[in-house]
């Protein structure tokens, strides 16, 4: 009987190694010569080579429709790559006759980014109320429960015109734009102390004016 010993075996794979190495350029350049609706085909499969193809090809144009519907870079980022993690489980549902690739990501992109900055805005309002109802009002006592919510946000917002500016827009930026102290330091371009200062200062002096509301 006879045996192959290792010095034997290992040639044979490094040869078998290399001849696999030489062979992936190759199935990648003939992906890429697949139109859309075949190379969604094989994502229906899950074949992820495929998905990388149409991922450069439309992730740019996925961005940018993102971009401009939310108008923020990072949720830009995050709903591009929650459109191609859609592609990725719902390929097989693509259909060709019903128009283009680049219209059913679009289109997917639009609902994703539109849900994305519906999302960012009721958390703005949770946030909202967190000054009106919560941390703000907490920290004078509560309010007089015969006040009316009405009541509350118009004193909130005289309290805010009130407060002076650099500290009134890092506050609205963070409690009513939904954004947090990077980002609003990115956007005013300011160190990220200098906000985190404005916005202290900002809530003890609404605290303050706030004060008569729970008196």
């Amino acid at each position: 009987m006879y045996n192959v010993t290792a010095p034997q075996l290992q040639p044979r794979l490094a040869e078998r190694s290399h001849r696999v190495s030489q062979t992936i350029p190759t199935v990648r350049a003939n992906l890429g010569a697949l139109r859309d609706d075949e190379l969604l085909a094989l994502v229906a499969r899950h074949d992820e080579g495929a998905l990388g193809v149409i991922y450069d090809r439309y992730s740019g144009l996925v961005y940018t429709i993102a971009l401009r519907i939310t108008g923020d870079r990072q949720t830009a980022e995050e709903v591009m790559q929650d459109v191609f993690q859609g592609v990725w489980q719902t390929a097989g549902s693509y259909q060709a006759g019903r128009g283009a690739c680049a219209a059913w990501l679009i289109g997917i992109a639009r609902h994703r980014a539109i849900d994305a900055t519906r999302s960012r805005r009721e958390r703005a309002r949770a946030r909202e109320q967190t000054i009106e109802q919560g941390a703000v009002l907490e920290t004078a006592g509560g309010t007089d429960p015969e006040l009316s919510d009405l009541d509350v946000r118009e004193a909130v917002r005289a309290a805010l015109d009130a407060l002076p500016p650099a500290q009134r827009q890092a506050v609205e930026l963070a409690y009513y734009g939904g954004l947090t102290r990077v980002e609003i330091a990115e956007r005013l371009g300011e160190p990220i102390g200098t906000v985190k200062t404005r916005l202290r200062l900002g809530l003890l002096k609404l605290r303050d004016l706030l004060r008569p509301l729970a008196e």
